[in-house]
């Protein structure tokens, strides 16, 4: 692959060979599912949470289990259910009788990755609570502000198809997620290779085998590289032309906002490092169009009707929308 003089100064062999280190690790213990990953590691590249939904049993918890023992951080895991207070995630201050004063205990949200299961499971209470953490990583109880140490990552898993005891994401809580990844089924190749390697390991998942092989330092020092990905103007428009589309289109009730532009820009850098590259191409915003966007917009009753779904309409605004060159 060619570079060109200004692409040649990032340091894009570090990272690439940290990723695949990652993608070895998964390996062990996860088969196929090639897309979820990419984003899964394009997520954390990117300083963004990550939305999983797929049906039960296609292994979205797995993988962000395996994530998270990759990166020398720490993690913690809430089950989200009906009966969630938000304290039971954020915290609480608690008397203590020795010294006479309220001390903070800190809730799991207060880690490096945090996976919630079952996200829709919470009532809106609970949900809204992970507002302010997600967006400005930072908890504020009882007057005071306590601050989340870097990285801090939400990856959060939802089922699709059940809807009886969930709830649904508000728009504001959805428009944080960087990515909504939608995992399918494997296919007939994969299932094999999944009962095969199965076998071999005697039906056990054993979460010790995965090895963390990237430390904080070494994510913050690939974060900086993401950020200098040449970004040239003719995609500035491209991108932004995108999202105005979506609020312009008669398909959509509501477009997406302009957070999603930033974070279009920022996924698209960090699928350019990923491919090995220091500048980012139509091609990168045109794979990262869904998972950024999906989760953003809302059709009309009419399209809902006519079983058009959101992926549908961004891949025709995609290509409404001239291309640069």
């Amino acid at each position: 692959m060619e570079y060109s003089p200004f692409e040649s100064r990032l340091n894009i062999e570090s990272i690439l060979s940290g990723v695949e280190s990652v993608k070895k690790e998964f390996e062990k213990l996860l088969v196929g599912q090639p897309q979820m990953i990419e984003l899964l590691l394009a997520g954390i590249l990117s300083d963004g949470h990550v939305l999983i939904e797929g049906v039960p049993g296609v292994a979205k918890t797995l993988a962000a289990k395996i994530l998270a023992r990759t990166v020398d951080v720490g993690f913690s895991r809430v089950q989200f259910t009906p009966d969630l207070m938000p304290s039971d995630v954020l915290g609480t201050s608690i008397f203590n009788m020795k010294s006479a004063e309220f001390e903070f205990r800190a809730g799991p949200i207060f880690s490096n990755i945090v996976l919630i299961d079952e996200i829709n499971r919470a009532p809106a209470k609970t949900q809204s609570a992970l507002f302010e953490v997600m967006e400005e990583r930072q908890v504020t109880l009882d007057g005071k502000t306590h601050k989340m140490e870097a990285p801090f990552m939400v990856v959060a898993t939802q089922n699709p198809v059940e809807q009886e005891g969930t709830y649904r994401l508000p728009e504001a809580q959805l428009d944080r997620f960087l990515f909504k990844i939608e995992v399918s089924y494997p296919s007939v190749q994969e299932e094999i290779q999944m009962l095969a390697s199965l076998h071999e390991r005697k039906g056990i998942n054993d979460l010790s085998q995965i090895k963390p092989v990237l430390t904080k330092a070494q994510i913050q020092s690939y974060r900086e590289v993401v950020q200098a990905v040449h970004v040239d103007t003719k995609l500035f428009n491209y991108i932004a032309g995108i999202i105005q589309e979506t609020r312009k289109s008669g398909d959509i009730f509501l477009g997406a906002s302009p957070r999603a532009t930033i974070y279009l820009m920022n996924a698209a850098k960090s699928l350019a490092v990923l491919r090995g590259r220091d500048f980012i191409t139509p091609e990168d915003v045109k794979f990262m169009a869904l998972p950024v966007l999906r989760h953003r917009i809302i059709l009309t009753p009419e399209k809902e009707m006519e079983g058009f779904n959101e992926d549908d309409i961004i891949k025709r605004i995609m290509d409404k929308v001239e291309v640069p060159r």
